[in-house]
């Protein structure tokens, strides 16, 4: 992960303007089912979030992309459960990952639909959820309600958390 993050993080540094359809990306990335699994993408949200309040990076529009991104990204992994159903089961790379759909199943029927707010926020679980959420016919606009409440809030949790990072570590290094 180490070797794309920092130059990801270098590039947004250097281009400013891609800031938001680079979050926008990372973020559908890390919500998309079989996507996320490969290539997570929190730590660059994270490191993009410290040069919100260091580089002078406007804060909106990427909490916006970053939102509508992971959105996006739940959206098409819902739309994907909806569709093939139990099949998604068989497919690469969740094959390799048997425990993984059984485990959002019981997240989701427990949970219903405040666990697509709630799985957003626990790792594998973030784009598993949405894809069971669809397989096991979760009501469409219920889902997409949560789907979006919980991508805004995410999407501003990492950007923020990196943001409040940068500071700290700025202040303490004055310190010293």
């Amino acid at each position: 992960m180490e070797s794309y993050v920092q130059p990801m993080i270098d590039f947004v540094r250097s281009h400013q303007a891609w800031a938001a359809p680079i979050v926008f990306a990372l973020a559908f990335g890390e919500s998309l089912a079989f996507l996320s699994l490969l290539i997570p993408a929190w730590g660059a949200l994270v490191g993009i979030g410290a040069l919100i309040g260091a580089g002078g990076i406007p804060f909106v529009p990427v909490w916006v992309a970053g939102a509508l991104g992971a959105a996006l990204g739940d959206w098409v992994s819902f739309w994907i459960g909806d569709k093939f159903k139990e099949r998604v089961f068989h497919m690469w790379p969740l094959s390799t990952h048997p425990d993984m759909l059984p485990r959002a199943e019981a997240f989701v029927r427990h949970w219903g639909v405040p666990g697509i707010f709630i799985g957003r926020f626990f790792g594998p679980l973030r784009a598993a959820v949405p894809l069971v959420a669809g397989i096991f016919e979760m009501p469409y606009w219920h889902f997409q309600a949560a789907n979006f409440a919980s991508a805004f809030v995410w999407a501003g949790v990492l950007l923020v958390f990196g943001d409040v990072l940068a500071r700290a570590a700025n202040l303490l290094w004055g310190l010293l």
